[in-house]
């Protein structure tokens, strides 16, 4: 009987190309050959130019909007399914529609739920992703999920910044846990800003709880979105005595007037990885890579070793 090939093979959506060269010349191993096949009206198929029976693949792309990225990632899970991988592990450095996690009202869809049973039902086996909006997305899985935290990286990065009076923000309540982790790793201290929404993406009021005169202060967040947030609560924590604000998002959607909110605000710098590709490059943007966490995780994976020293917070 020929033995069970398990080789690893490493596949990229075209969205998340460049991100995936890095984790795999990190985990050092090349991209399978992907084809992408689009009909006139819009339709596209991905095709697999190599065998991957009997393997592991990793299929590696975040799934932010538009549509297309999600049904990307679906198709190729669907196509490494029916070529008969043995073990399919979607890598989703970012999990798009993970703000959709709940019913916050009547008759809206729980999106994180459905897009979870999606990429089951494609022929995911395993899920590896970084900084979910929230925790309990993981439950929303009947396969194991790996969730990592991108402050196995900012970490090491805020250290080597040296600042004094160090005071870690969260830009509203619901990221209060993840400030008091931050806090704690570097032994500082730590605000909170209350925040009104009037609607998605518009803020009617925010208010400070917490002193942050005299201190460099960094806000933490899973994602940055329009910079609403960040930077009226940047602008803020400045007429408050601050003296200095940055903040740390894991992914940069950065869409509407994002941009331009970042370069008209007080922040100092924004620190992000590269988990969604930057649609412009700005002088206050700093990208630190999670190529060689998502890398190690995925070896570790494959030669079934723990993963537990990736866990920070």
């Amino acid at each position: 009987m020929p033995p069970v090939n398990t080789e690893a093979k490493f596949f990229a959506c075209n969205q998340s190309t460049e991100l995936a060269e890095k984790i795999v010349g990190a985990y050092g191993a090349k991209l399978g050959n992907v084809i992408t096949s689009t009909y006139s009206d819009g339709e596209f198929q991905p095709s697999f130019e190599e065998s991957v029976r009997g393997s592991r693949v990793f299929i590696i792309g975040s799934t932010h909007p538009n549509s297309d990225h999600l049904m990307e990632m679906l198709l190729m899970l669907d196509a490494a399914k029916r070529a008969s991988a043995r073990h399919i592990t979607a890598v989703l450095p970012y999990y798009g529609w993970a703000r959709q996690d709940r019913k916050d009202k009547p008759r809206v869809p729980i999106a994180a739920k459905l897009i979870a049973k999606m990429l089951e039902t494609a022929g995911a086996t395993r899920i590896i992703t970084m900084d979910l909006h929230a925790d309990q997305i993981q439950g929303f899985f009947e396969k194991p999920v790996d969730h990592l935290f991108a402050s196995t990286i900012f970490l090491p990065y805020l250290q080597s910044l040296g600042l004094d009076d160090l005071t870690i923000a969260s830009p509203d309540m619901g990221g209060s846990k993840r400030a008091y982790a931050y806090s704690k790793a570097l032994k500082s201290d730590v605000v909170i800003c209350y925040k009104q929404r009037a609607k998605a993406n518009v803020i009617s009021h925010m208010e400070l709880i917490g002193d942050v005169t005299g201190k460099n202060v960094v806000l933490v967040d899973d994602m940055v979105d329009t910079a609403g947030t960040l930077t009226k609560a940047a602008d803020l924590m400045i007429e408050r005595g601050a003296k200095s604000v940055r903040a740390i998002c894991t992914h940069p959607l950065l869409s509407g007037n994002a941009y331009e909110r970042l370069e008209q605000s007080k922040l100092e710098e924004l620190i992000v990885t590269d988990s969604i590709p930057l649609r412009q490059q700005s002088d206050k943007i700093r990208v630190v890579s999670c190529a060689n966490l998502f890398a190690d995780v995925m070896h570790r994976v494959h030669h079934n070793e723990s993963i537990s020293s990736k866990f920070i917070m």
